[in-house]
């Protein structure tokens, strides 16, 4: 009777340099109880210094691995077709304080000037100021009253934009700021991949009898 292993593959793990990556750590697996404990101790690669800070593992690997381990056994795939890994100091990636920093000041004035021209460009305190007038009727009341209240509401506005009032929220739905993060991580995951497959194109090019 054959036996069959079900294969989903990780999008990306984080691991330590000079680490030995099993299939456990890559992939989740099923398959009958004793097969299943022999594959997840299943050596894939291990890390070397001139595999640098990111590798792709594609499942066309992982497949000639188990097939090697186990003769005949039937494997079936679901997912994705291979798996980013992000090699780091002590497995786990740690934000950079300084660089965090640097990139905040940058988005709030940034932002703050992006405000300021917009202001100017389309004469905002004049706008106020007719406001201001048709409601009070009063050509020489100042637009404190209109300004004060506009200001918050453009600080309060960004908050609830951005779901960060408050600390529960009302759905799972993620926030603008969540999506465009979850787009630049996959387009850089996208394009890593791409790479990877295209300098071990050229390689087999340039190898064609290894």
């Amino acid at each position: 009777m054959e036996t069959t292993v079900y294969v989903r593959l990780r999008r990306r793990i984080v691991v330590p340099p000079a680490s030995q990556i099993r299939l456990r750590d890559v992939a989740r697996i099923v398959a009958e109880p004793e097969v299943e404990r022999s594959l997840l101790n299943l050596e894939l690669q291990r890390i070397r210094p001139e595999d640098g800070s990111l590798l792709v593992i594609d499942m066309l690997h992982i497949v000639r691995m188990i097939s090697q381990a186990v003769p005949g056994i039937v494997i079936e795939t679901f997912g994705e077709p291979h798996v980013l890994v992000e090699v780091s100091s002590g497995g786990v990636v740690k934000p950079r304080p300084i660089v965090l920093a640097l990139a905040w000041l940058l988005l709030f004035f940034g932002s703050g000037m992006a405000l300021i021209n917009f202001h100017a460009d389309v004469n905002m305190p004049a706008v106020q100021r007719r406001v201001t007038r048709l409601l009070t009727g009063d050509p020489d009341w100042h637009p404190w009253l209109f300004q004060i209240p506009y200001s918050l509401g453009v600080g309060l506005g960004m908050l609830l934009f951005f779901n960060r009032l408050f600390r529960r929220r009302s759905a799972d739905e993620p926030n603008p700021l969540e999506v465009e993060m979850f787009m630049y991580q996959e387009n850089v995951n996208h394009y890593v991949i791409t790479d990877d497959y295209r300098k071990k194109h050229e390689q087999d090019r340039e190898n064609p009898n290894d």
